[in-house]
């Protein structure tokens, strides 16, 4: 009883929301008129928040009320413009001083370019009729049957408990239509979806860009302050031991053992600069064998725990592996840990690294510029890294890289009994309908042929004969497309979700 209660007041209070869009109808549509009939576009912008606002008070409320949960389907915001060499901003042909300008063209061109935004439109302009139907239907039901026992009438007073018990019985069902209605509209479509992933991928490939070049200028920064000036050292030294060959040997041969000494160090700080570039034990053994080296020269006592059944990218298994070195850096330096888990393992597609520590907790990507560097690492993978570090301890981060392994697909992917259960209904009886009782039977018609056989369409009155026979050949054709196009969308539908990965969290 509890359960019909609460859908009787939601749906009150759903289509109360609905019947008050009128008024946000006409204010929108007023905007619009002044922005692109009398050139007042700077009221566009405002409006279309307006109506955005509303529509994520509707995402939330499918979600929270009616259990569909429905994500915002926008495009991706337009990036920040960027100064030129010479720190003017330029917006087409168009050089500003200020980035406010360009910001605010490309905001614009964003909203009014992007489908979310008038499908909103059209969701807003017909929510006060479909929601106040589907809303208001039951507690009209409920309201009639509640006043039908004060008229007179011997079944007034049962028919009136019926319709009240049906309108209540029923809200459930419609705020399920209402969901439906919802998430037709206002859920992210495929090409949202690309969209926002193409653009999360160029921002990181333009961090990585930039941290590529940070991390080259690094490089030869410690080319130029170790192993190239110790180089140096030992070539003036040498030259020293040729004047003093000679003259002084016991010096020179003393000179030649720092030579020797310098060399030996010189080549250890190269060794850890390529170590540090791409380890030779990464691309020779793979990133288990790798992580457990790493864990060997820690100062933690790191236990590794692996479980893949195929070898990532070389590219991704960099990003793995210098990830996990990271954080173990940060737990030794910062996180005052001991002990380290690293947990390595493959879910499908997607290859998942877990770390966890004992240390003293309290690490935020905001603070530190070592995890805001992972997360940039993983982001030009479209991978992920969840972070949950409590005051106090412990420090777990898990990383999710997906499609980063190589699982076998199956050629042809599963359809659910219904749908092969139709397509079954159009290839058996297709014919029927389109041959013997539509083509033939037109055939016929036309000829005049005297005798009517089976031809069902025959048989009826002259004015229904022509209609029937187009129905008939209509029907065979609707089922013989049936029975084309399902295999078809879903095997499209498929290769998109292969093509797309699901974010964590978000349905399936």
């Amino acid at each position: 009883m509890k359960r019909y209660a609460v859908a009787t007041g939601r749906a009150f209070a759903l289509g109360s929301f609905a019947l008050l869009d009128t008024a946000l109808v006409l204010l929108a549509l007023l905007a619009t008129l002044l922005s692109f009939c009398l050139g007042m576009i700077f009221l566009f912008m405002p409006a279309t928040k307006l109506v955005r606002r509303r529509t994520m008070l509707a995402r939330r409320l499918t979600g929270e009320w009616l259990g569909t949960r429905v994500e915002p389907s926008y495009l991706p915001k337009p990036l920040p413009p960027r100064p030129q060499a010479d720190g003017w901003y330029r917006h087409e042909r168009q050089l500003y001083k200020s980035p406010w300008w360009p910001d605010w063209n490309n905001r614009w061109k964003w909203m009014l370019s992007d489908p979310a935004t008038w499908r909103d439109a059209l969701w807003l302009l017909l929510n006060p009729l479909v929601g106040g139907a589907l809303a208001l239907l039951p507690l009209g039901a409920v309201s009639y049957g509640l006043a039908m026992p004060w008229r007179w009438g011997p079944l007034t007073t049962p028919l009136g408990v019926a319709t009240a018990v049906a309108g209540v019985a029923c809200t459930p069902w419609l705020l399920r239509g209402y969901a439906w209605w919802n998430r037709l509209l206002l859920a992210p479509t495929a090409k949202s979806v690309l969209a926002a992933r193409l653009q999360r991928l160029a921002q990181a490939r333009a961090e990585t860009a930039d941290s590529q070049a940070s991390e080259l200028r690094r490089i030869e920064r410690d080319l130029h302050d170790g192993a190239q000036a110790r180089l140096v050292a030992i070539g003036m030294t040498l030259g020293a031991v040729e004047e003093l060959l000679e003259k002084d040997p016991a010096a020179a041969k003393a000179l030649l053992a720092k030579s020797r000494e310098a060399s030996s160090m010189a080549l250890t700080e190269l060794r850890d600069l390529v170590r540090g570039i791409h380890p030779p034990v990464l691309a020779e053994r793979g990133l288990a064998d790798a992580v457990r080296a790493l864990a060997l020269d820690s100062p933690l006592k790191v236990t590794v725990t692996v479980d893949l059944k195929s070898r990532p990218d070389a590219p991704v298994e960099s990003a793995a592996y210098f990830s996990i070195s990271e954080l173990l850096t940060n737990a030794a330096r910062h996180g005052g840990a001991d002990r380290a888990w690293i947990d390595i393992s493959g879910r499908g597609r997607t290859l998942r690294v877990t770390v966890t520590d004992d240390g003293s907790g309290g690490a935020d990507p905001s603070r530190g510029s070592g995890l805001r560097g992972i997360e940039r690492r993983l982001g030009a993978f479209d991978g992920v890294l969840a972070l949950s570090s409590p005051p106090g301890g412990p420090t777990t981060a898990t990383i999710d890289l997906p499609y980063a392994l190589a699982v076998a697909q199956p050629d042809k992917p599963s359809m659910p009994r219904w749908k092969n259960v139709l397509i079954a209904i159009g290839w058996g009886i297709g014919w029927l309908p389109l041959f013997p009782q539509g083509l033939v039977t037109m055939i016929m018609k036309i000829i005049g042929a005297p005798a009517r056989s089976w031809f069902l369409a025959l048989y009826l009155p002259e004015p229904l004969q022509w209609p029937m026979i187009v129905f008939n050949i209509l029907l065979g054709l609707a089922l013989y497309g049936m029975a084309l196009i399902i295999p078809a969308v879903h095997s499209r539908k498929h290769a998109l979700v292969q093509a797309v990965p699901t974010p964590l969290g978000s349905e399936g």
